[in-house]
């Protein structure tokens, strides 16, 4: 008989603390099992162990992997990449129940450490589509990312996602079968929806990219008859295109402001000042177009009402729990006519359903699909 707890190494190519969904995974877990995280930067908690990788250096190493996939030697690459190495050594040694591999790239690492049975894969993206606006991207990399969907994916005893929608595509096109993990935040019942104000507070949280069309809300507000403003907290603004956006807003006027990121643990109390969240993800390739992102749920956690863009997967929840209105189309135009209809008891009534609804579209009640996943991992 067992009488300590499993060992689950939670791995991710990222600064795992600033992580939402992997450092999500990690407190979720720590509370059943003994967790290890691996991955960069700092650990998540304190009492959680953190095997810190560094950023590969080596100049020509580095280059190893992408030569492999330029000449479709695609099984070569998957073992090839620095990343993965570095992480095998580090783990070296040590032994786990299970494992939970975020995204593919982890995949050649978990299989070495514990083995395709005792991996859960977690995808959080459509990998197919994830840069195929880019016609290098399309002709390089993206017939490896379809390789590994259909060589390693499958290979895993358990696999999640972000949506339903992708959910749906990984099966029809590769049979691999995912359980649905939203990227919903934590419920905060400390939290009330506020008066709507005048003008209307519009708010955009996310990252200064040039794919995601950031412009196209701003413009959009500055045009826009109703009385609006929009807040804007943007990550990597120190870029070109994150320099063009502050000159953006400040041509535009005062309607329209940009703020430095907010850490993401506080977030959610920072959007709960606003009124309406917006959010127009242009489809500028089949990644987005796929999207239910976690700045939905953050959203709704802030008791704000939404004005989306068409994307499929948000606007079914929007419209189930009557939470705002969607744009007819991705266009400065559209978004304008959908901002011209706004009025502030519709705003008053979305916070509302917001507020009676935070608590089914909280993280604490999308995590059925790892629980059990690693429970079959384990048992």
């Amino acid at each position: 008989m067992r009488t300590t707890k499993p060992v689950l190494l939670i791995l991710s190519f990222t600064d795992i603390a600033h992580d939402a969904r992997v450092k999500k995974q990690a407190l979720l877990f720590a509370e059943r099992y003994t967790v290890v995280t691996c991955g960069y930067g700092d650990p998540v908690r304190d009492d959680i162990e953190h095997i810190s990788l560094s950023v590969p250096s080596h100049a020509v190493k580095k280059y190893i992997e992408p030569f492999w996939v330029r000449t479709k030697c695609y099984g070569f690459a998957f073992h090839a990449d620095e990343r993965s190495k570095h992480a095998i050594n580090a783990l070296r040694g040590r032994s786990f129940d299970a494992c939970i591999a975020n995204e593919l790239e982890t995949l050649a690492v978990a299989y070495r450490v514990v083995g395709p049975k005792r991996t859960l894969l977690d995808l959080h993206e459509y990998y197919p589509g994830l840069r195929d606006d880019m016609p290098l991207w399309v002709r390089v990399r993206k017939p490896y990312q379809v390789w590994l969907m259909r060589t390693k994916a499958p290979l895993a005893r358990a696999v999640t996602t972000v949506s339903d929608t992708i959910a749906t595509r990984y099966f029809d096109e590769f049979g691999v079968r995912c359980g649905v993990v939203r990227n919903a935040a934590p419920y905060r019942p400390d939290l009330r929806p506020g008066p709507v104000g005048d003008p209307i507070r519009l708010v955009h949280s996310g990252v200064a990219a040039p794919n995601r069309r950031p412009e196209v809300m701003m413009r959009a507000v500055a045009e826009a008859k109703t009385n609006i403003t929009l807040d804007l907290f943007l990550t990597q603004q120190q870029t070109p295109f994150g320099a063009e956006l502050r000159a953006l807003a400040d041509s535009l006027g005062e309607r329209v402001r940009v703020h430095p990121p907010v850490p993401h643990e506080e977030l959610v109390g920072v959007l709960n000042q606003f009124d309406l969240g917006l959010h127009i993800l242009a489809p500028t390739n089949t990644n987005n177009s796929l999207a239910l992102p976690n700045k939905f749920f953050d959203f709704t956690q802030a008791r704000l009402g939404m004005l989306i863009g068409p994307t499929k997967d948000m606007v079914t929840l929007l419209e189930t729990y009557e939470l705002g209105i969607a744009a007819n189309g991705f266009s400065i135009e559209e978004v304008v006519e959908a901002l011209n209809r706004l009025t502030s008891e519709q705003v008053a009534r979305w916070k509302k359903n917001a507020h009676e609804n935070a608590h089914e579209l909280s993280a604490e009640q999308q995590q059925t699909p790892w629980l059990e996943g690693v429970a079959r991992l384990i048992d």
